[in-house]
C-alpha cells in the first residue's frame, strides 16, 4: 500500500505532550484534559482530538506546521478516519483516561 501524501491525502499524528498554541496551552473544552492529543490533517485544515472524542478545527496549525511535527509519512494507514479514531483509541472509548 502506498503512503498517505499528497493534497488528498488525510494524515493523523498522535501527539501525547502538552500542545501550545501562540503560548497558550490548548484545553478540551469537553473534558478539560491538556495533553494526549490526535492531530489530523486533510488539506490545509487540522483538527485537534481528545481521547473523549470531542474535536476541533484549529487554524493556528498549519499544514506546515503538521508536516514539522510528524516525524515520518510512513504509519499504519487507516480506510477511514473513523477506523482511525477507533483503531488509536480517540472514539471517546477512553474519556478521561491518559495513555501512557
Amino acid at each position: 500500500m502506498q503512503p498517505a501524501d499528497g493534497p488528498g491525502a488525510t494524515r493523523c499524528l498522535s501527539h501525547p505532550h502538552e500542545l501550545a498554541l501562540g503560548g497558550i496551552p490548548v484545553m478540551c473544552s469537553g473534558c478539560r484534559a491538556r495533553r494526549d492529543w490526535l492531530l489530523i490533517n486533510h488539506g490545509r485544515n487540522v483538527w485537534v482530538c481528545c481521547r473523549c472524542g470531542d474535536q476541533r478545527l484549529e487554524p493556528e496549525i498549519s499544514r506546515a506546521d503538521f508536516d514539522a511535527l510528524i516525524a515520518s509519512p510512513y504509519g499504519t494507514i487507516y480506510s477511514t478516519v473513523e477506523e482511525g479514531l477507533a483503531a488509536l483509541g480517540f472514539d471517546g472509548v477512553f474519556a478521561g483516561a491518559y495513555l501512557e
